[in-house]
């Protein structure tokens, strides 16, 4: 008869399980960086390149040593990239010439 008694709520099923460190949760996060990386290079490189570059670190275990996914980095170099190219384009069209410098 479970539910009647409180010995089901100190010991929940899914403690443990869920925002663990080594799950799905870390490769999603890395997959979700590197697709906003590659979409930035096309559009809203400002918005998408810093989202990708947080991803990743998210994906990475929030720190710079250690293991690196693959898609991990290369979310941070290309969001890294991403979010320098557009602020380079945009620091090109304030100038007067509407040069890219």
């Amino acid at each position: 008869m479970a539910g009647f008694s409180h010995g089901t709520r100190r010991h929940p099923r899914s403690r443990g399980r869920t925002w663990s460190r080594t799950g799905p949760d870390r490769a999603t996060l890395g997959i979700v960086g590197t697709i906003c990386a590659v979409a930035g290079f096309f559009v809203l490189g400002l918005i998408l390149g810093p989202a990708a570059v947080i991803c990743g670190w998210l994906a990475m275990g929030r720190t710079w040593s250690g293991a690196r996914p693959v898609p991990a980095l290369i979310a941070v170099v290309l969001g890294a990239i991403d979010t320098l190219l557009a602020i380079l384009w945009l620091a090109g069209t304030a100038t007067p010439g509407n040069g890219f410098f």
